[in-house]
């Protein structure tokens, strides 16, 4: 078994600006572990970094002891590392189907057992099956985002603010489908604004503020925190 996921120094940006400064992080086998922090923090950045869609200026990133960030992304894709990005990011023309045969574009043996586990778990996206992906409403364009990306197989399942726009019945069942998702062991690596759902989902948790880390701990600690109920929770959504 190997470590998971290691985020040693990690420094990145665009261009001349740095928006990472030395983030360490890890999320070790089978654990869900959540990124929050305010808007402009860098936790976007963050994701997109370790999944190898920018290069960093310094650090390491390691999946069970290989050094990713010196792969291209779709070479991190084949390691085991899925990204579901901030927005979906659909294919709209293409049919669900078809979206969800793209997340398997990597593999070379059969996936129609691996598809109908993705209708188990979607029972809506087997009913659109051959509809449009544009057509969808938001909760189910990101459970085709997560559904495609299951189809890869994934090690580690990086969502990046999976619950942004649905309304809070939607909401709740995402999070439900991602605890699913983390009891099959894949670990999971959450970026998410809803901070009280993703703390309470969550193993650990990891507090970025200004592209460094603030705050980290185990996720029913960060719930008590004083610092993080006034700044993510607020007092009256915390008993």
């Amino acid at each position: 078994m190997g470590t998971g996921l290691e985020v040693r120094g990690l420094t990145a940006g665009y261009g001349q600006i740095e928006v990472l400064h030395q983030v360490n992080l890890h999320v070790g086998a089978g654990e869900l572990v959540t990124v929050i922090g305010p808007n402009g923090a860098g936790k976007s950045t963050l994701l997109r970094t370790i999944s190898g869609l920018i290069r960093p200026t310094a650090g390491e990133v390691l999946l069970d002891n290989r050094r990713l960030d010196r792969l291209s992304a779709d070479l991190i894709v084949r390691t085991g590392l899925m990204h579901v990005p901030e927005g979906r990011r659909i294919f709209s023309r293409l049919t669900v189907l078809e979206n969800l045969e793209m997340g398997a574009y990597t593999r070379n043996d059969r996936i129609e057992t691996d598809l109908e586990d993705i209708f188990n778990l979607f029972p809506i996206l087997k009913e659109r099956r051959y509809q449009r992906a544009g057509t969808l409403s938001g909760g189910e364009q990101q459970m085709l985002a997560i559904g495609r990306a299951l189809l890869g197989k994934p090690r580690l399942l990086v969502l990046d603010e999976p619950s942004m726009g649905l309304a809070p019945l939607i909401v709740q069942s995402i999070f439900q489908i991602i605890e699913r998702i983390r009891s099959q062991g894949v670990m999971v690596l959450l970026v998410e604004q809803n901070a009280l759902q993703a703390l309470k989902l969550a193993d650990r948790g990891y507090v970025l503020e200004n592209g460094r880390i603030a705050l980290e701990g185990p996720a029913n600690e960060l719930l008590v925190c004083e610092e993080v109920r006034r700044s993510y929770l607020g007092e009256s959504m915390v008993s």
